[in-house]
């Protein structure tokens, strides 16, 4: 009962306290002229705050001022400071300046200064016939803009600044001024210069006697980005190919890589290109930036949903100061991703298309490109048919290489009763087996190693093919046979679903590619099993070749099935060439007796003198003979 009343007693107490409290605060209530002043004070400090954030943080649009208007003009000077004098200028409206020649056009516009649409004149998007023409910058995908630091301790952003265009012809170029005053002899200008057939853009960007006006302390912030259109049939194989690409440190070229949100930082950039799949827009200065942060982020994360973009890039550089002014003579490149066109600017742009690295690069720059270039620029040939004898040029000057590779697997083939036999014998010691072995070929005159170099030769020009045809220029809207576009995939038939991996569609040349590899492997899987028997402890090559005859042909199938035609037509041409070789060698050239005569009769002979390989591989196995004899006798 102590307890229950000690409580009642508390809840009570509780009571007559916060009645206390509130009798008080009624008590001390302001009245209604204490609480109007007290909001008065409060709105005359947030509006000194607004004030504040106006010198320091321009408006994201300032306002025109109409000529004449002192309380305009005084307002405009609250938030622009020196450049509220760009405000009062007549071009301070959103008016746009359109220059263009035979193969670009460009739409600048009067707020920002920078090109709000560029468009090529020449090429259709998604496919030939279309009607729309590639556009690069539209609807505000890209943008360009410098931050500028004021001594009075403003932030103004060129982008939502007026600038005053100057169109003027000097000869046959076209020369466009955007200025972006803060008095009538200090500006801000971006130049550009437009000559007549050129896909590249002067782009001189200087000012005059700001020196007064910015804070040159620090180098301005100068970012760029741009949102990729999509322009081709396939969104995902574009995608592939859409990245950012840079020369830097005096020649090296680079990219920010295909993941999904990538970012790099390199020193000393002369270039960076926006690069996509067969088109590219590239920004070049003469002066290096010394710095610069380059991000990249994939925008495509389902391509059923989203087909419009690739990517999202953007590119922040410092734009240093000389004696207190900007100066820097740039360009900007709009144009196609082709090797030759780019190569022809002496600039080191070709770098920006993928053509592999070390002999994969050199394979293609030396030998694809002018050979495929003769075939379908010089002599005029259709490009399928360019396809197909390029080819068969190929296989043909790789045929010795491959007689040298078929010829090896005939000898190791009739060698193999004997290295059975030695198997058997030595089947205890591993190591004696390899020694006798190894005395074996000597004697006979046969290098196992033979047949593998020719096929390793080959594998450079294979994996070269890869990087060739899909970054050839020349196929983009190509017709040959059903296919359409040679630098897209040739779909047959359009599934009503989407498969992972293969994609809503099913193209004829990758299943071509896929039959024919099977044949070719059907042919060789015999003899390579045949020729290479199996060692003890290492895998079972032959239950491995009868798993890769039905694996590689459905890789061939899905991995082909986006790819472009092109690159298809040349694998099933190639295959269907090597196994006509294979057949031919086979009839005509290699006869098993005489090569086995010829073996006997070389083991008659002096053994040749072993190769440095075999030499050195003699010795590991008698020193590896010597040190286990040894710890026997231990």
């Amino acid at each position: 009962m102590e307890e229950k009343k000690l409580d009642l007693n508390s809840i009570i107490g509780f009571v007559l306290i916060f009645g206390i409290l509130i009798w008080i605060m009624y008590q001390n209530k302001p009245s209604d002229a204490t609480i109007a002043a007290e909001k008065a004070k409060k709105e005359l400090v947030a509006k000194e705050n607004a004030n504040k954030s106006v010198a320091t943080q321009v408006a994201a649009t300032p306002a025109v001022v109409v000529a004449g208007d002192s309380t305009q003009l005084a307002q405009a000077q609250k938030t622009l400071g020196s450049f509220a004098y760009s405000a009062t200028l007549p071009s301070a409206k959103n008016d746009f300046t359109t220059i263009e020649n035979e193969l670009v056009k460009l739409k600048i516009a009067n707020k920002g200064g920078y090109i709000v649409e560029a468009t090529l004149k020449s090429f259709e998007k998604f496919k030939k016939g279309s009607g729309q023409l590639v556009e690069l910058i539209k609807d505000n995908n890209a943008n360009l803009n410098i931050q500028l630091q004021t001594i009075d301790n403003r932030t103004l952003n060129t982008k939502d600044l007026y600038f005053e265009p100057t169109l003027m012809k000097v000869g046959a170029d076209q020369i466009l001024s955007m200025k972006l005053k803060a008095g009538a002899n200090e500006y801000l200008e971006y130049k550009y210069i437009l000559k007549p057939n050129d896909y590249m853009v002067g782009f001189d960007l200087h000012s005059q006697g700001l020196n007064k006006v910015l804070n040159t302390a620090k180098p301005l912030d100068f970012e760029w980005s741009l949102k990729t259109y999509r322009n081709e049939k396939s969104i995902t194989y574009e995608d592939r190919y859409t990245d950012i690409r840079y020369e830097y440190e005096e020649g090296k070229v680079n990219s920010t890589g295909l993941g999904k949100d990538t970012e790099d930082t390199p020193v000393k950039v002369s270039y960076i290109a926006f690069k996509q799949h067969f088109f590219s827009t590239i920004l070049l200065t003469d002066k290096p930036f010394l710095t610069s942060k380059l991000h990249s982020t994939k925008l495509v994360a389902d391509e059923t949903i989203d087909t419009v973009f690739t990517k999202q890039l953007r590119a922040n550089v410092p734009l240093a100061f000389s004696n207190g002014e900007i100066d820097y003579k740039m360009n900007w490149y709009f144009g196609p991703s082709d090797y030759k066109t780019l190569k022809q600017f002496d600039k080191n742009l070709e770098k920006i298309i993928p053509l592999g690295w070390g002999i994969f690069g050199w394979i293609n720059k030396f030998i694809f490109i002018p050979l495929f270039g003769f075939l379908s620029n010089t002599i005029g040939l259709s490009l399928g048919i360019a396809i197909i004898i390029f080819t068969i040029l190929i296989k043909i000057a790789m045929s010795p290489i491959t007689f040298k590779s078929f010829l090896s697997q005939a000898k190791m083939k009739v060698l193999r009763p004997e290295i059975t036999e030695l198997g058997e014998k030595y089947k205890k010691d591993a190591m004696k087996k390899q020694q006798e072995t190894m005395k074996l070929y000597n004697k006979a005159g046969v290098n196992p190693m033979a047949g593998c170099i020719p096929a390793l030769i080959q594998i450079p020009f294979m994996y070269a093919s890869f990087q060739f045809f899909p970054s050839a220029f020349e196929l983009r809207q190509k017709s040959f046979l059903w296919a359409d576009d040679l630098s897209s995939f040739d779909a047959v038939v359009k599934l009503p679903f989407h498969i992972p991996l293969y994609g809503d569609h099913i193209s004829l040349f990758p299943i071509m590619a896929a039959i024919a590899i099977f044949f070719y492997m059907k042919m060789t899987s015999g003899d390579q099993q045949m020729a290479a028997p199996q060692q003890e402890g290492m895998p079972d090559m032959a239950k491995m070749m009868k798993y890769m005859i039905y694996i590689s042909p459905v890789m061939m199938l899905i991995f082909f099935n986006s790819y472009g035609a092109g690159l298809s037509l040349y694998n099933f041409i190639s295959n269907l060439i090597t196994i006509g070789i294979m057949f031919v060698i086979k009839r005509y050239f290699i006869d098993s007796d005489k090569i086995h005569a010829q073996i006997q009769e070389n083991k008659l002979k002096e053994p040749k003198k072993q190769g440095k390989f075999q030499q050195k591989l003699q010795e590991v196995m008698e020193q590896a003979e010597a040190q286990k004899a040894k710890d026997k006798k231990k």
